[in-house]
């Protein structure tokens, strides 16, 4: 089927179900979450915007497609062959095999987000919880939020045999700002970090995440990080360092202590530069700069680093030189870009909206 098809059009959905998931920044400790890791300790937030996904339900008498996907952030529309591999967007494609559908039922299935693809903040991940989380309704049971995250990290490593840790996931599904305990690969318990409004609403007052522009992509560099670590096993140092960056951070926001938090997350960004000094990319690096100039308390090279991404950054106590350093970061490079971000207080969320009689 061509792009922007609908074979739906003119038809009234029987049931209209949507989702929603936060993003991932900050994520202290990642890395450690890992199945090379074995064990690990991750602090990670999750905020707006969100992965969005709306299901449109409709009656299938056994004709024609039965699934559409709308990524609308590509602009495509298509019916995957499902039973005969993955097509242009293999992740939405293999969740959507997974969550096996009633036979009975045809469906489209659209995909949006505001948070650049390539970002490091998780976005894949929270789209695969969001998407998993609107296809569980239609099918018997329920799955809890803890399950939901599972279910996405299968699909990306089970089924598409791609790198993956879980704190992405379970940043998606539980939402809020989280303390992961990695136990034993994949297995993890997840403790949210309630604090006063007055400690969540000046942590969302000093947060600020840069896009660098480009897209990034797992690398040469992460397989040769990889390889180095499973040779030389969970007790590596580099691994131990990172680890070591998730319970400051805890104990920093329970405390309000905005400059130790600051620390975890510059000490956690150089032990990433520590597992190879290439996933601290000249572009972050440059952003970094500015940040230090600015008086900032800390700064994250969120996810695994490398090039292209995103950081967190973590400002001081005034506003107007957090807006001056926005504007210098934009200046310094016109695909550097301010993403306005808010901490979310709850993760996935999925519910039914009654269709209009008139479709």
């Amino acid at each position: 089927m061509g792009d922007g098809a609908n074979i739906f059009e003119g038809r009234t959905p029987i049931r209209i179900i949507n989702s929603v998931a936060p993003i991932r920044i900050c994520d202290n400790g990642g890395w450690t979450d890992t199945w090379f890791a074995e064990y690990g300790k991750v602090f990670n937030i999750g905020v707006y915007p969100y992965a969005e996904v709306q299901v449109e339900v409709y009656r299938y008498a056994g004709e024609g497609a039965r699934v559409v996907i709308y990524a609308e952030n590509y602009g495509e529309r298509y019916a995957p062959e499902l039973k005969t591999g993955w097509d242009r967007h293999p992740l939405l494609e293999a969740a959507i095999e997974r969550m096996h559908v009633p036979d009975d039922v045809a469906f489209q299935v659209t995909i949006y987000s505001e948070a650049p693809a390539g970002a490091s903040t998780g976005t894949s991940a929270a789209v695969t919880v969001a998407l998993v989380g609107a296809l569980d309704r239609p099918t018997p049971g329920r799955l809890t939020s803890h399950e939901v995250a599972y279910v996405a990290h299968s699909i990306e490593t089970d089924m598409l045999n791609q790198q993956s840790g879980i704190q992405d996931q379970l940043c998606s599904a539980y939402g809020g700002v989280n303390f992961i305990d990695m136990f034993q690969y994949p297995y993890a318990t997840v403790s949210q970090i309630w604090v006063p409004n007055s400690i969540w609403w000046e942590l969302e007052r000093r947060l600020v995440l840069i896009y660098l522009g480009k897209s990034h992509h797992s690398s040469e560099v992460h397989g040769r990080v990889i390889h180095h670590l499973e040779d030389v096993g969970p007790t590596a140092r580099q691994l131990t360092a990172l680890r070591a960056t998730a319970e400051p951070s805890r104990d920093a926001l329970y405390s309000g202590d905005f400059a130790a938090l600051g620390q975890a997350m510059i000490q956690n960004t150089e032990a990433q530069r520590d597992l190879h000094p290439d996933l601290i990319d000249p572009d972050a690096q440059r952003v970094i700069e500015v940040a230090q100039a600015h008086g900032a308390l800390g700064w994250k090279v969120n996810g695994a680093g490398g090039a292209g991404g995103s950081l967190t950054i973590l400002c001081g106590s005034l506003s107007h030189i957090k807006r001056t350093m926005i504007r210098e970061v934009e200046q310094e490079d016109a695909l550097f870009k301010n993403i306005p971000i808010y901490l979310s207080r709850f993760g996935l969320r999925a519910w039914e909206t009654v269709p209009a009689k008139s479709g």
